[in-house]
């Protein structure tokens, strides 16, 4: 885990995710997955770039079952963003920090037009 990512767990999430006043995007992820060690820098890189905008966070697979169930997480890592308590984007497989960062901006964009 990054200095700059939350860790979520089963036990945090509806604090951390749903009730969030900030889009969050999660890492569903696990320790033997190597994808998801292929992408954690540019997760790491983004959690400290969107720190106060966004939550970046990780939520191991293996030790958080019922959230991953929850979800549908069949494939990892599988990237999340909620907004408002809602999933507004969905990504499977390890993508661009590019992608990642457009995913997260169009999350910020629609939150700024809202609160306009």
């Amino acid at each position: 885990m990054g200095a700059n990512t939350i860790e979520i767990t089963d036990s945090n999430f509806e604090t951390e995710v749903l009730n969030s006043n900030v889009p969050v995007l999660i890492d569903f992820w696990a320790a033997w997955c190597g994808p998801c060690r292929a992408i954690a820098p540019a997760i790491e890189e983004l959690a400290a770039e969107y720190g106060g905008k966004a939550k970046v966070a990780k939520l191991d697979v293996d030790k958080n079952p019922f959230t991953a169930s929850e979800y549908h997480i069949h494939s990892i890592p599988t990237l999340l963003i909620f907004k408002d308590g809602r999933v507004v984007d969905h990504i499977v497989g390890a993508v661009s920090k590019r992608t990642l960062a457009a995913s997260l901006e169009a999350a910020l964009q629609n939150q700024t037009a809202a609160a306009s």
